[in-house]
């Protein structure tokens, strides 16, 4: 039977992440990445522990699968250089593409659209790869809201643009949510996509939530790190066997 409907209740949380990492940008930039260190171990393991198997047990071809992950890695890339959403590139670069705030935050709001979308297809696997990808979902979310405030403020954008971009980016993965549990999907459609998705987490969490929250040398952050490997690895471990 199929669970889907669940990720439309759960995404509700992906929106108060993402709204509590944009509010927290304005007010506060102190300790954010030592939150981005666990959300960063996170988002890497449930990947490499849960999407990928899954992938690869609904496509009998490892090559293929590699591929497919690949893929979504090289998508998000050149989606987020194209449009410079990166947040911390130097400012006067980003300033020279025309309308780059509105574009960035637009493309990141694209972003979290197709986070939900990925809740609501895993919950049609099965309800624990459902609740590990909400999980990785709903632990760079808060990263995505504050990428979005940021990159807004950085564009000599307005306090008011900025919230209601924020606004927007938060209400997507709701409505990505919905449209995820909605659809029928083959088995092995499913597989294929779980592939590109694995390759959109390893991009995140390795080349942007890792780094930054890595840029200066803390025991307490590589702790952190550590301890979302170990504890996404033990969720799967004990479901798995049960």
């Amino acid at each position: 039977m199929r669970v889907s409907w669940i990720a439309i209740p759960l995404s509700l949380f992906t929106v108060v992440s993402t709204l509590a990492g944009g509010l927290t940008a304005l007010r506060l930039r102190g300790h954010l990445e030592t939150v981005l260190a666990l959300s960063g171990g996170v988002v890497v393991a449930v990947a490499l522990f849960d999407v990928l198997p899954e992938a690869m047990s609904g496509i009998d071809d490892p090559r293929r699968v590699t591929t497919l992950v690949a893929a979504g890695f090289l998508l998000f890339f050149f989606f987020q250089r194209l449009l410079v959403l990166h947040h911390r590139d130097d400012p006067d670069e980003a300033r020279a593409h025309h309308r780059v705030g509105a574009l960035g935050a637009g493309a990141l709001s694209l972003h979290s659209f197709v986070d939900g979308l990925g809740i609501g297809l895993a919950f049609g696997v099965d309800t624990l790869t459902g609740v590990l990808v909400f999980i990785a979902v709903i632990s760079h979310d808060f990263a995505d809201g504050l990428n979005t405030v940021t990159f807004v403020l950085r564009q000599r954008g307005s306090r008011r643009q900025a919230l209601r971009w924020l606004a927007a980016d938060a209400a997507a993965p709701f409505f990505g949510a919905i449209v995820g549990s909605t659809i029928v999907v083959s088995e092995q459609g499913l597989a294929y996509l779980l592939a590109v998705y694995a390759g959109f987490f390893l991009y995140v969490g390795a080349s942007d939530l890792l780094p930054a929250a890595h840029a200066r040398t803390s025991p307490l952050r590589v702790a952190l790190t550590l301890a979302g490997f170990v504890i996404t690895y033990a969720i799967v471990s004990i479901a798995s066997s049960a």
